[in-house]
């Protein structure tokens, strides 16, 4: 089984990332990196909303994947402007769906979808990367 891996970069590409196994106790790890990384980049009215975030993304990924591992990324493109992306080796495109209200679970989407300033499925050769973009408050 794969072991835990972090990486961290001031700047460029990626910002934060850590391997994780594809088990459900993997959204706390994945809580825990966007919010250092958004400390350490003084963003942290975006925290709580990223920590959802990654939560949902998380969580769709260790339901749906197929693969031992995914991989979380927290890039910095701009000043004010946060990519958090998970990563996961099935091409299967994540739908936001409409669930009924007695349903327990179905609402990460939407929720993703409210939250954030952009969110959107990258396909990669090997896998897909779903990601979700906030926007904080402009320093200068």
């Amino acid at each position: 089984m794969p072991q835990p891996t972090t990486r961290a970069c001031p700047t460029g590409y990626p910002g934060y990332s850590e391997t994780l196994p594809r088990k459900p106790e993997s959204a706390g790890a994945a809580r825990r990196l966007v919010r250092a990384a958004l400390t350490v980049w003084g963003l942290d009215e975006l925290a709580d909303d990223g920590t959802l975030i990654v939560s949902e993304l998380v969580s769709n990924a260790v339901r749906h994947a197929r693969s031992h591992s995914i991989r979380v990324t927290v890039t910095r493109p701009g000043t004010a402007r946060v990519y958090i992306g998970v990563v996961d080796k099935s091409r299967a495109c994540p739908e936001p769906r409409e669930p009924d209200e007695e349903d327990e679970s179905g609402r990460g989407l939407t929720l993703v979808g409210l939250l954030a300033d952009d969110w959107g499925t990258d396909l990669l050769p090997w896998g897909k990367r779903v990601w979700a973009e906030l926007h904080g408050k402009k320093r200068g």
